[in-house]
C-alpha cells in the first residue's frame, strides 16, 4: 500500500479532510469528480494553488470529505487541507506555502446578529416621525 498523507483544513463554516495519495492526479470530492462538484473554475484553480506552486499536480490523487458552508469556503478549506497534506510529504514545501499564504487559517467568520437588528450591521428603516 502506498503512503498517505492526510490534512485538515478549515474556512468559514466548513471543515475539510484531504487525504493524499500517490496517483495520477485524479481529485475526488465527496465521492463526486472534481469539475462535478466545483462548477466555477474560480474555485477550481483556488483549490489546485497548492498543488501548482509545489509542482505536485499529477503525482497525487486527492480525496477529500467537506462538509459545512458554501462553494467558496468549501474551496478555501480543500485549499487549506492540501496544503497541510502537503507539508506532512515533505517539510522543506512549508516555506514555499507559507510565503504564500497557504498555511494560515483564514479567521474571518460570520458576524453574529444583533438584537433589534435585522442583520449583523442591517437596521430596520430609520423615520422621524
Amino acid at each position: 500500500m502506498s503512503n498517505v498523507y492526510y490534512g485538515t483544513g478549515r474556512r468559514k463554516k466548513s471543515v475539510a479532510r484531504v487525504y493524499l495519495k500517490d496517483g495520477s492526479g485524479k481529485i475526488t470530492v465527496n465521492k463526486k469528480d472534481f469539475d462535478e462538484y466545483f462548477k466555477f473554475d474560480t474555485l477550481k484553480f483556488i483549490v489546485k494553488q497548492p498543488l501548482s506552486l509545489t509542482n505536485n499536480l499529477s503525482k497525487f490523487d486527492i480525496k477529500v470529505n467537506v462538509s459545512g458552508g458554501g462553494y467558496t469556503g468549501q474551496a478555501g478549506a480543500i485549499r487549506h487541507g492540501i496544503a497541510r497534506a502537503l507539508v506532512v510529504f515533505d517539510s522543506d514545501l512549508k516555506q514555499i506555502l507559507k510565503k504564500s499564504g497557504f498555511m494560515t487559517r483564514d479567521p474571518r467568520m460570520k458576524e453574529r446578529k444583533k438584537y433589534g437588528l435585522k442583520k449583523a450591521r442591517k437596521a430596520p428603516q430609520f423615520s422621524k416621525r
